[in-house]
C-alpha cells in the first residue's frame, strides 16, 4: 500500500513570483525618477488604452505613440506590427516608454486547451499550469505581453454565458486553478521571454449576475462577497499576478469601474495589492449608462477616483482627465499613484530592458509538447455522466460498424469553443477524424450530420440517421452547443440541448440499439430530457485542439474517464441557482419530506407537502452533484483518520482516507476532501471543498491519501467582516464527490 501526502494544492494559493525586478528597491528609484520627468499628458498617456485592431496600427497610431498618449494597445497579433509599435514608443517619443500589447488569451493562442470549465473539469492544477505556458509562449511569439485571463468569477448560473471562462461554482477550485494559470502565464520569473502578465478578472461579483443575464446588477451581501466571491481574487494576488480587471456589472448599487469599496479599501489597503487596475472595455463611460454618472467626465471623476489606473478602450481619461486635474478634483497625486503602478508593471515584465519579440527565440507553434498538453487536457476534462450496463468503453474487436451521428462529430472550428482569437482550427482534430484513425478499416464508420447546426429545427435528416442507427452495432451521437451559444453576451434562458436535439436522441433511441451522447458544451446543460433515451454519456464540454483524439481513447477503453463536474448540473432551469455548498435552511430537506406535484391529491390540506426546501416538480437534488464524474473502474474509500480529535488553532493537523481501486483497469481518481463548520457565529455551507488530490491507481491498489491542513484554512469572514477561525466541532468526508459519505469529526480548541 502507498502513501501519499503532503500535495495539497493549497501550495498554489500561497506561492509568489520570484522575479528580480519585483525588488521594490530596484524598480521604484526607476519609477520615481521617470514619473519626475513626465508631464500631465505624458501620464494621462500611460493611463490610457487603445484598440489596435483594425488597419495597419503604426500609420495612424505613431503622432500618438511619439506624443506620448498611449500607454497600451490591445488586439493586434501581428509580431511586425507590434515590432514597429513598440519601436516608435521607445525610439521616438521623448522618454521611451514601451507599451503593454493585451490580448484575450483565455485557453489558448492557436493551440486550444478545453474552455476553462472544461479545465476545471480536470481538477489538475499542474496540468492547467502547463496548457497557460503554452498559451503564454504563443502569444508572446505574436509580440503579446499581457493576457486578460484567468476569469476568477465564481459561477453559479449556468444560464450565464460566461461561466465557460470560468472555473466554476467553487471559489476553493477556482482559487487553486486561477494561481497554477496565473504561474503559467508569468512563470517563474515574469520578466524572460515567453512569460506574460496576466489579469485577474472581473473584479468583482460578475458571476452572480441577475438571472444569468449577462452584464446585469449583481446584489450581493459584503458577509457572501468576502467568503465566496473575493476569495480567489486574494488567490490570484498572493500568487503574483500583474494585474486586475474591473467588472461590467454593478455590485450593490456602485458599478465595479467606479467603486472604492473594492478598489481601494479591499484591493489596495487590505491586500496591499501594487499592481494595476484596467476597465473592461469601455466600462468607465457606461458608468453613465448605469446611472451613476451624468456625463463621460464625471464617469472618468468617478473611475479615477476610485482606482481604476487604465481605460481599456474609451476616451474618458484622455478627454478629461486633465481638466479634472487643472480643476482641482483630482490630485496629481492621485494621477502619479496610477501611473505608478502602471509602470511598476512595465518594469517588472523587463519592458524597458527589451520591447521588441525575437519569435525564432520561443517554441515553435503547435509544437509536439503543445498538441500533448492539449490532448492530455482535453482527456481529463472529460466527465462520464452515465454508463448504463457498462456499455462504455467500446471494444473494436466486437464490432462491425459504428453509426456517428450528430452536429458536433465533425466541427473543427465549434469544438474550439468561445473566444479564442487566435484559434487554428485547421490545427483542430475531430472525433470523427480520431475515431475514423483509431478503427482504420476493421470497423465500418457510417457518418451522418443530420442537423447543419446545433440549433437546426428541421429535421429532414432524421430518417436517414435512424436508418444508419439501426443498421449499426451502436450509435455515437455527438450532441452539444456551437461556441458561439455561450461566452460573453451569450446567455440562454433555456439550457436544454438547442435545437431539435432531444428529438433525435429520442428517434435514435426507438432503434433499440445501444446509443452513447457526447456531448460538447460551454455550460452545464438539463440533459432530463435525453438522460434516460441513452445508454451513456460523456460530456467533454468545448475540449480544444486536440479534442477528437481524447474522446476517441475514452469511447474505446485506452483511458479510463477521470474528469469531475466544477459545477453543478440541474435537473430544470427552475433549480437555478443550485450548488453543492448552499447553507442549510431551518427546515432543510430530506428524502422522506419531499412529495412530487404528481402525488398531491386534490383539495390536499396544506401541512401535507412536509414543510421542507424543495420543488413540488423537481425535489431538491441536482441531476448531477459537484465533484462527480464515472469511471471505468470503482474505487472503495475507506478508513477515514483524523491526525488528533482537538487540534488547537494556529497548528496544522491531518486527514487522510484509503482509497482502493477495486476493479479492472487502472485509473486516475479525483479524491476530495469536504468539511462542515455546523456552529459557527455566522451560519455556514452544509460541505466546504477544503483540498483535492488527483490520483492513479493499478487494479487492486491501494493508497492513503493525506491532507494536511493549517487552522487558519477553516476561517471565515463573521458578522463584523473580520477573518476569523472559531472553535468547535468539525464535519469532514472524503470522496469521490462533493456526495462522499466517508466521515468523521473533529474539533478546533483554543491555544494554550
Amino acid at each position: 500500500m502507498l502513501v501519499l501526502c503532503g500535495l495539497l494544492p493549497t501550495g498554489y494559493m500561497n506561492a509568489s513570483i520570484p522575479n528580480p525586478l519585483k525588488d521594490a528597491s530596484r524598480v521604484e528609484p526607476r519609477i520615481s525618477a521617470l514619473l519626475s520627468q513626465m508631464t500631465l499628458a505624458e501620464k494621462i498617456g500611460q493611463m490610457s488604452q487603445v484598440n489596435a485592431g483594425e488597419g495597419y496600427a503604426p500609420d495612424y497610431l505613431a503622432e500618438d505613440l511619439r506624443a506620448g498618449r498611449i500607454g497600451s494597445v490591445l488586439n493586434v497579433v501581428d509580431v511586425g506590427v507590434i515590432n514597429e509599435l513598440q519601436r516608435i514608443a521607445v525610439e521616438e517619443s521623448r522618454l521611451g516608454i514601451p507599451l503593454l500589447v493585451g490580448r484575450d488569451v483565455i485557453h489558448g493562442f492557436n493551440t486550444i486547451m478545453p474552455i476553462p470549465l472544461g479545465l476545471a473539469a480536470t481538477w489538475n492544477p499542474g496540468l492547467v499550469q502547463q496548457g497557460a505556458v503554452v498559451a503564454a509562449h504563443e502569444a508572446a511569439s505574436a509580440g503579446i505581453n499581457w493576457t486578460f485571463a484567468p476569469m476568477l468569477d465564481v459561477s453559479r448560473d449556468p444560464r450565464w454565458g460566461r461561466i465557460a471562462e470560468s472555473f466554476g461554482e467553487d471559489a476553493f477550485l477556482t482559487s487553486q486553478l486561477a494561481s497554477a494559470m496565473i504561474q503559467g502565464f508569468q512563470g517563474e520569473n515574469f520578466s524572460s521571454p515567453g512569460s506574460i502578465a496576466a489579469c485577474a478578472k472581473h473584479f468583482a461579483g460578475y458571476g452572480a449576475a441577475e438571472s444569468g443575464r449577462d452584464y446585469a446588477t449583481t446584489d450581493i451581501s459584503e458577509n457572501e462577497l468576502r467568503n465566496v466571491h473575493l476569495r480567489p481574487f486574494n488567490a490570484a494576488i498572493k500568487a503574483g499576478v500583474a494585474t486586475l480587471m474591473t467588472s461590467f456589472s454593478d455590485l450593490n448599487g456602485v458599478p465595479a469601474t467606479g467603486n472604492e469599496f473594492l478598489l481601494r479599501q479591499i484591493l489596495r489597503e487590505e491586500w496591499s495589492f501594487d499592481g494595476f487596475v484596467v476597465s473592461d472595455w469601455d466600462s468607465v463611460r457606461q458608468l453613465q449608462v448605469h446611472g451613476l454618472t451624468e456625463n463621460d467626465k464625471e464617469s472618468a471623476f468617478a473611475a479615477a477616483t476610485a482606482g481604476v489606473d487604465m481605460e481599456m478602450a474609451g476616451d474618458a481619461y484622455s478627454k478629461h482627465l486633465a481638466a479634472l486635474v487643472e480643476e482641482g478634483r483630482l490630485s496629481v497625486e492621485q494621477i502619479d499613484a496610477a501611473v505608478a503602478n502602471i509602470l511598476r508593471t512595465k518594469f517588472r515584465l523587463g519592458l524597458f530592458e527589451n520591447a521588441q519579440t525575437d519569435p525564432a527565440s520561443l517554441p515553435d507553434i503547435a509544437s509536439g509538447q503543445a498538441l500533448d498538453t492539449a490532448r492530455k487536457a482535453a482527456l481529463q476534462s472529460v466527465v462520464m455522466l452515465k454508463n448504463d450496463g457498462g456499455i462504455l468503453p467500446l471494444s473494436a474487436g466486437k464490432l462491425a460498424s459504428v453509426a456517428i451521428i450528430g452536429p458536433m462529430a465533425d466541427a473543427p472550428y465549434e469544438q474550439l469553443g468561445t473566444w479564442i482569437f487566435d484559434g487554428d482550427e485547421q490545427l483542430s482534430v475531430t472525433p470523427l477524424q480520431a475515431i475514423g484513425s483509431l478503427l482504420g478499416s476493421d470497423v465500418e464508420v457510417r457518418y451522418l450530420r443530420a442537423m447543419e447546426t446545433s440549433r437546426s429545427k428541421a429535421d429532414e435528416g432524421f430518417d436517414e440517421a435512424v436508418e444508419i442507427a439501426g443498421d449499426s452495432d451502436v450509435t455515437l451521437l455527438f450532441l452539444g452547443e456551437e461556441s458561439i451559444l455561450s461566452g460573453e453576451a451569450h446567455s440562454r434562458a433555456d439550457i436544454n440541448l438547442p435545437g431539435d436535439q432531444a428529438e433525435l436522441v429520442q428517434r435514435i433511441r426507438r432503434t433499440g440499439k445501444p446509443v452513447i451522447a457526447v456531448i460538447m458544451a460551454g455550460r452545464p446543460l438539463t440533459l432530463t430530457n435525453i438522460v434516460n433515451h441513452v445508454d451513456g454519456i460523456l460530456f467533454a464540454w468545448h475540449p480544444g485542439t486536440m479534442g477528437g483524439p481524447a474522446i476517441a481513447d475514452l469511447l474505446f477503453g485506452i483511458e479510463s474517464p477521470s474528469g469531475k463536474l466544477p459545477a453543478t448540473f440541474p435537473r430544470m432551469v427552475g433549480q437555478i441557482p443550485i450548488y453543492y455548498n448552499q447553507k442549510n435552511t431551518g427546515k432543510p430537506p430530506f428524502p422522506g419530506g419531499v412529495i412530487h406535484i404528481d402525488e398531491i391529491k386534490t383539495r390536499a390540506p396544506q401541512t401535507s407537502f412536509g414543510m421542507t426546501a424543495f420543488h413540488l416538480d423537481a425535489g431538491y437534488t441536482p441531476l448531477f452533484s459537484f465533484g462527480y464524474g464515472l469511471s471505468y473502474t470503482r474505487f472503495e474509500y475507506q478508513d477515514i483518520r483524523v491526525s488528533a480529535p482537538e487540534t488547537p488553532l494556529g497548528d496544522t493537523f491531518s486527514l487522510s482516507a484509503t482509497v482502493s481501486n477495486v476493479g479492472k483497469v487502472a485509473a486516475d481518481e479525483v479524491v476530495q476532501l469536504y468539511l462542515r463548520d455546523p456552529v459557527a457565529s455566522v451560519t455556514r455551507p452544509v460541505r466546504e471543498l477544503k483540498g483535492f488530490r488527483r490520483i492513479r491507481l493499478e487494479p487492486g491498489q491501494s493508497m492513503v491519501v493525506e491532507f494536511t491542513l493549517h487552522t487558519d484554512e477553516l476561517a471565515f469572514y463573521g458578522r463584523d467582516m473580520r477573518l476569523l477561525t472559531e472553535p468547535g466541532k468539525f464535519h469532514a468526508w472524503i470522496g469521490g464527490s462533493s456526495e462522499a459519505s466517508l466521515g468523521t469529526q473533529f474539533r478546533l480548541i483554543e491555544a494554550d
